[in-house]
């Protein structure tokens, strides 16, 4: 968390909220609405989804303050590599959306859609593998699945070669037992955790349980860049950077942390501005050859009015910057 959180009128007088379209539904909305807001170091962006509670939206908060507030790490590199990300289309879209992305050797799939069966999942994934039979694939099941369900569908999956499956059950409990059950079956699909790192009150005890071969770690969700890197040093496990369905301002945080890390084995989640169909910056933060070069991330005053959210729903979300900013401000009290 942030040592000192701006005053709430310092918040609210360079405050915008848009609302965003979106190229196809992803997790299962066609319009993305934020808030951004501009400090001394830049652009900051709070973005928690509308079911989060107050509790959970402060950490998010917290990561906005530190970008346009504090700024960030002196990096270690300057150029990211980017993996695509393929929503839960039908299999037939499959090429549509990878030629978004361009030249990519990495791609996330999304599974266990709400509505949909596994031969939905299969066929996706087996048209991402003929599309780019050289990539490195790795699935995304957003905790949708159960233990029995998760070793069945990741066992058929892995016959296209999996390079993880990310959040494949719900509880750290459970993905300990898909992890040990795969590995009993000889089916060779590491687990990477992701909201049992984020939406956990503490972010290691996937890590101490050994629930997880890798950690996924996302700015916004975890409190900021230092705060995530923090939590990457002391769980001593491999992690991937990815994004929350940002901006580029939310990007720019995460290139940040993908910059900063001592190592950076995976390619990172965070092309999803490709998933939008426009963004609030005039040059967005999107790979280009697999890959983004760490730059700034300006909001444009056109785009922003362009995009504006309306009257009503941006009197909702400066009502809870409201509420979060006196909960973040009263947790870093003396």
């Amino acid at each position: 968390m942030p040592g000192i959180v701006p005053p709430l009128d310092d918040l609210l007088a360079s405050a915008h909220v848009v609302s965003l379209p979106m190229r196809v539904k992803f997790r299962g909305i066609m319009e993305r609405e934020t808030l951004l807001f501009q400090g001394p170091a830049g652009w900051g962006e709070f973005c928690p989804f509308p079911e989060y509670g107050d509790s959970e939206a402060a950490r998010w908060l917290a990561a906005a303050v530190e970008a346009a507030w504090q700024g960030f790490p002196a990096p270690l590199r300057d150029l990211i590599p980017i993996n695509a990300t393929v929503p839960a289309v039908p299999a037939a879209k499959v090429p549509e959306v990878l030629e978004r992305f361009g030249r990519v050797d990495a791609v996330k799939v999304k599974v266990a859609e709400r509505g949909q069966e596994l031969a939905d999942d299969v066929a996706r994934v087996t048209a991402v593998r003929d599309a780019l039979p050289d990539a490195a694939i790795r699935v995304d099941a957003n905790a949708g699945w159960d233990v029995l369900q998760a070793v069945q569908a990741l066992g058929r999956l892995s016959a296209v070669g999996l390079e993880y499956a990310e959040q494949p059950v719900p509880q750290i409990e459970g993905l300990a037992e898909v992890r040990r059950r795969l590995a009993q079956q000889g089916t060779p699909v590491p687990i990477a955790a992701d909201e049992s790192v984020r939406k956990e009150d503490d972010p290691l005890k996937v890590a101490r349980a050994g629930a997880a071969d890798l950690i996924v770690v996302k700015v916004a969700p975890l409190g900021g860049v230092r705060r995530a890197l923090d939590i990457v040093a002391q769980a001593g496990l491999p992690a991937v950077v990815s994004s929350a369905l940002d901006t580029s301002v939310g990007i720019r945080a995460g290139l940040a942390l993908a910059a900063s890390l001592p190592e950076l084995p995976y390619a990172c989640g965070l092309g999803t501005v490709r998933l939008f169909a426009s963004d609030i910056a005039p040059d967005p933060l999107v790979p280009d050859d697999g890959a983004i070069r760490v730059r700034e991330a300006v909001a444009d005053e056109g785009l922003l009015e362009r995009y504006a959210a309306s009257a009503e729903r941006r009197d909702w979300w400066l009502e809870r910057l409201r509420r979060v900013h006196a909960l973040l401000d009263a947790s870093t009290a003396p």
